[in-house]
């Protein structure tokens, strides 16, 4: 029995799909607020929960020369504005333990990025804010590890955890997405959200920088929720191509359209 996560008017892992979406990083308010203007109205159209994305800070760089976002302070007020003027709930991610707390001052849901997901403080502080938590699972790891990972958050006195898949590495600068994991993290007890646009990037294909298969976000989207996801994560741009960050696999605003549409309604199927 998958547990539901409420988030303010909807459950994570109820009757409806819920998705994650937006901009990988946080690069001006004119793309946020493009970004989550078409989201909003699109979500709303198909009847899908929505939750805005973005980063302010993306810590995993290939190279120091690699864009990273606006920072902390900036990044959370312009997460801020977003929040208030289009009235979504936000989820971003933390890399420190310190910036939990300032986080959960907007972020309804405090997300563990990959490669950070087995840092027990990092872990502990999320848990504390009392915010929903969102773990990626690591690409090194099986889906049977999460539980002990969940576990820290749940001793941390946080009970509200979700998980998301990403894929796991396949030998040099390829991930691969096991469907399998999605009903094995479920009999966890936690509702599973499906990464399909990171899921699609080749970590380290420029040599120093990563870049991606776009072309097959929509066939991993419609597996994951065949499989039986809650929800799907997604990160979207106004021009991919033009990106400052993960533009290689990134969606735009058309094939959001068209995506979120038939992952609707294949979800709606599978219910």
């Amino acid at each position: 029995m998958v547990n539901k996560v409420h988030l303010n008017n909807f459950y994570i892992g109820g009757d409806k799909l819920t998705i994650l979406a937006g901009p990988c990083a946080i690069e001006s308010k004119d793309i946020l607020f493009k970004t989550a203007e078409h989201l909003k109205k699109l979500t709303a159209e198909l009847d899908i929960n929505y939750v805005f994305k973005s980063s302010y800070d993306k810590a995993n760089r290939s190279s120091l020369n690699s864009y990273r976002g606006l920072g902390i302070d900036k990044g959370l007020e312009l997460l801020s504005e977003v929040k208030k003027e289009f009235n979504v709930p936000i989820v971003t991610d933390i890399h420190n333990p310190n910036e939990a707390a300032a986080a959960a001052e907007v972020a309804d849901i405090i997300q563990i990025p990959a490669f950070l997901c087995r840092q027990t403080d990092l872990l502990i502080a999320a848990a504390k804010t009392g915010k929903i938590i969102n773990i990626k699972k690591g690409q090194f790891l099986a889906p049977q590890q999460m539980k002990s990972i969940a576990k820290k958050v749940l001793d941390s006195g946080n009970d509200k955890i979700t998980i998301t898949d990403r894929g796991v590495s396949f030998g040099y600068n390829n991930l691969v997405s096991d469907m399998r994991a999605i009903p094995i993290i479920q009999e966890m007890g936690y509702p599973v959200i499906f990464d399909a646009t990171h899921s699609v990037q080749l970590p380290g294909g420029c040599g120093d920088s990563s870049s991606g298969e776009r072309k097959f976000v929509p066939v991993l989207a419609k597996a994951a929720v065949a499989a039986g996801a809650d929800g799907l994560f997604f990160e979207v741009h106004p021009n991919p191509d033009n990106a400052l960050c993960d533009g290689a696999n990134m969606i735009n605003f058309n094939q959001a359209d068209t995506i979120f549409r038939i992952c609707r309604d294949i979800f709606n199927l599978v219910k």
